[in-house]
């Protein structure tokens, strides 16, 4: 209907001519072209509005899709990847290790290891073992003693050697000879690691790390972390152990940790 109207439009203003003169076949001619030229540029038009109204809805629903995610809660699968990526501002907290306020103490104890009710030591007043393996837990001791410092009882070695108890003691003294490079009659060993003296909230620590070994070949042997203090006339000590074969299939990350977490308060 649209191009009838042009195309009457275009006729009736060419059909009339001047009083006296007769139309041309040059006025035939633009009679027909401009209606067709005047009827495509009608469709471009047309096109171009659909083309504009497209773009206008597209941008429409990108706005309210927008305004959609702004207003409403992120979804799970979200929240986790933006923990991970921090692109949501919330610092990630650690879930494998749960904060433990003792009685003039505080240390991080791995979430999945249980409470046990074992006293191994004398002033035993905390102890933590893993759910799959009692070999690989955590241990808080209170002791009164003498000193002032840490550092009264020697150095770390000799600190070690007062309270080799933590160790274990062997049991056998017997004639034997075992294998694995133990001398005759010792069913046992303890080596050193590696021996730190941290200064903590300007209180002296001494830190071991020590690898025992037994003659049966029990968990390869045992890494046993010593965290040690002295304050107001006592002595705390941290010890944090896990089997040598559980230690390189991810427990040193949980040992480690905890025992250096130890402090008091």
């Amino acid at each position: 209907m649209a191009s009838t109207a042009c195309f009457l439009h275009h006729h009736a203003a060419i059909s009339t001519p001047a009083a006296g003169r007769t139309p041309s076949s040059r006025y035939q001619a633009v009679s027909a072209k401009p209606t067709q030229v005047v009827c495509k540029a009608q469709k471009q038009d047309e096109a171009v509005h659909d083309v504009n109204s497209s773009i206008s809805r597209r941008l429409a629903l990108t706005v309210l899709i927008g305004a959609a995610a702004v207003g409403s809660k992120v979804n799970p699968a979200a929240a986790a990847y933006g923990e991970a990526a921090n692109v949501f501002g919330k610092p990630k907290t650690d879930t494998d290790f749960l904060a433990y306020n003792g009685d003039g103490f505080k240390v991080s104890v791995p979430a999945k290891w249980n409470p046990s009710k074992e006293v191994e030591y004398p002033g035993t007043v905390l102890r933590f073992e893993d759910n799959f393996d009692a070999t690989s837990n955590l241990t808080v001791l209170v002791q009164p003693t003498d000193k002032k410092s840490i550092t009264d009882y020697g150095s770390p070695e000799q600190f070690l050697s007062q309270v080799n108890y933590l160790l274990g003691q062997q049991a056998y003294f017997g004639k034997t000879d075992s294998e694995g490079g133990f001398d005759s009659g010792v069913v046992a060993s303890a080596n050193i690691l590696e021996t730190d003296t941290p200064v903590v909230d300007g209180k002296q620590y001494y830190s071991l790390s020590v690898l025992t070994r037994t003659a049966d070949g029990d968990e390869g042997g045992k890494h046993q972390l010593i965290t040690a203090t002295v304050k107001d006339g006592k002595l705390y000590i941290c010890k944090a152990q896990a089997g040598d074969k559980r230690w390189f299939k991810g427990a040193k990350k949980f040992v480690e940790s905890a025992a250096s977490s130890f402090s008091v308060a």
